[in-house]
């Protein structure tokens, strides 16, 4: 019965394979598998998980192997239990979103190395594809080859795709280069609020970029001819905002100076990615950055981003509210040690090893071990600031470690509009957390954790204090729909799980 299960299944899949027009290799990259594997699925010959007919049917975008699934993805959660052993941090999401829009300055083929296997990614991949991007999964699937063809079809593109992230706003520097007008939907993303991209606006203006938007579209003009003449000084020292200037600048032919850029780890990644396409960068890691641009770019480049400085910071703070001794391999500790100075007043008990070189040949990295450690409440309140400042994204970790802390700390999330607020959601779990106002919360520690099933927060951050918290709960918990998490993170329940946690991936059926 079960072998007969099996065949139904591998021909459902083999039909809407070929129903898309696609071989066994080319859905084999798609899913980061072999075509052996493929072809053993679609002769009833493998063992198949729900998980991986959902992950087919997304790939196929077909409705009748989705079928092996209803709705969305929810983590089961048995709580308190300790972590041990080590983990190590995957590349950057940020960086990696980053580097596949400035895929499209270069007319050669770009391989960027272990590129986060993450739903942001995915989105992007569909919205290149669907503008003439050839994009395939190598090397067993930890690496991403992208060839662009020699015109981009911008009217078939993916609107679905691009309205889920954020991230489709970063193509506006590098589309100013290559035609006069196109259009691209609102982007997407995390619900924090409202973000405006006037800011982006002000500096893209000053390559020519004129922008109408009407009826969720952005309506893009390009004027030819049209250079700065001096310096551009961004009117708020944002990462994205800062990555579309240097995007624009990378293909100018002339020299850019950008004024109050962002220093942080995403935008130096950046910076370096550009470099191997020949871009000459000055002042990486400071706020002035002066770019040589190169107005033809046809190189075959291949690149490794840098690990992931707020995975590192998700990963220590999971150690921390479960009280557990975990080492946490590859931090870019340039991008932690204000994090870590915070925790060090709070009685964090840790080791640090030698610093060495990410694979990038720039980051620096370490090994960081955690212990339990009895914490006190800081002194001061925690807030972010730009780079090198606390790390914008690092924050809500500190709602959790706060929570397990003695005393009453202060957040003040003064960057973004909503995500305070959902911060709120660990009372659910037994947490103490006083709203003051839309960027203000207060934490009394330490708290007795207990287990709840709840609803995921819109926002990613806030959606991983709330497992952690769940991990530290005693008893099981559910979290429902978490789309939001797989945005920004690679196969997270799993990598908890290989070194103690107890989560289960489940849908409803």
């Amino acid at each position: 019965m079960a072998d007969d299960y099996l065949v139904r299944i591998g021909k459902l899949i083999r039909d809407a394979r070929q129903h898309r027009g696609w071989t066994q290799s080319q859905l084999a990259d798609a899913l980061g598998t072999s075509q052996s594997a493929v072809n053993r699925i679609e002769r009833g010959n493998q063992n198949i998980s729900l998980e991986m007919i959902a992950r087919i049917g997304e790939a196929l975008d077909s409705e009748i192997v989705s079928l092996g699934y209803a709705g969305p993805m929810h983590l089961r959660v048995v709580g308190g239990r300790r972590l041990s052993g080590a983990i190590d941090v995957k590349t950057s999401k940020n960086a990696c979103v980053a580097l596949l829009c400035a895929s499209l300055l270069n007319k050669g083929r770009t391989v960027l190395r272990r590129v986060a296997r993450i739903e942001e990614v995915y989105r992007l991949l569909e919205v290149l594809n669907s503008i003439g991007v050839r994009t395939r999964w190598i090397n067993d699937g930890v690496d991403l080859e992208i060839v662009p063809p020699a015109r981009l079809d911008m009217d078939a593109m993916d609107a679905d795709a691009a309205r889920r992230t954020r991230s489709i706003i970063m193509f506006l520097g590098p589309l100013l280069h290559r035609m006069d007008r196109f259009r691209l939907p609102y982007a997407g993303g995390c619900d924090l609020g409202t973000r405006t991209i006037e800011p982006h606006m002000i500096a893209l203006r000053r390559f020519g970029l004129d922008i109408t938007a009407t009826e969720g579209i952005y309506h893009a003009q390009v004027e030819a001819g049209v250079s700065p003449d001096r310096p551009i000084v961004l009117t708020e020292r944002g990462d994205t905002v800062t990555e579309n200037a240097l995007l624009a600048a990378a293909r100018h032919d002339g020299v850019t100076v950008i004024r109050n850029a962002s220093s942080n780890y995403m935008v130096q990644d950046l910076c370096f990615f550009l470099e191997a396409l020949g871009v000459e960068v000055e002042g990486v890691g400071t706020t002035t950055l002066t770019v040589h641009g190169v107005p033809n770019i046809d190189v075959d480049v291949d690149y490794s981003p840098s690990e992931d400085p707020v995975e590192a910071m998700s990963l220590l703070a999971a150690a921390v509210v479960t009280e557990s001794e975990l080492t946490i391999r590859r931090v870019p500790i340039e991008f932690m040690e204000i994090e870590l100075a915070v925790l060090e007043e709070m009685g964090l008990d840790h080791d640090r090893s030698a610093e060495y070189t990410a694979d990038n040949g720039r980051t620096r990295l370490v090994d960081l071990t955690v212990r339990p450690s009895k914490l006190e409440a800081p002194i001061d309140k925690i807030h972010p600031m730009p780079f090198p400042g606390l790390n914008i994204d690092n924050v809500p970790f500190f709602a959790a470690i706060a929570a397990v802390a003695q005393g009453q700390t202060l957040i003040h999330d003064w960057v973004y509009d909503n995500r305070a607020i959902y911060l709120t959601d660990l009372n659910r779990l037994g947490g103490r957390l006083q709203l003051l106002d839309p960027h203000r919360v207060l934490v009394e520690g330490p708290t007795r954790w207990r287990a709840a099933e709840m609803m995921c927060p819109p926002a990613l951050r806030p959606a991983v204090v709330v497992l952690l918290a769940m991990m530290a709960a005693e008893g099981t918990s559910v979290l429902r729909n978490v789309y939001v998490i797989n945005r920004g993170y690679e196969e997270l329940a799993e990598r908890l799980n290989s070194v103690g946690a107890q989560i289960e991936i489940f849908r409803d059926i």
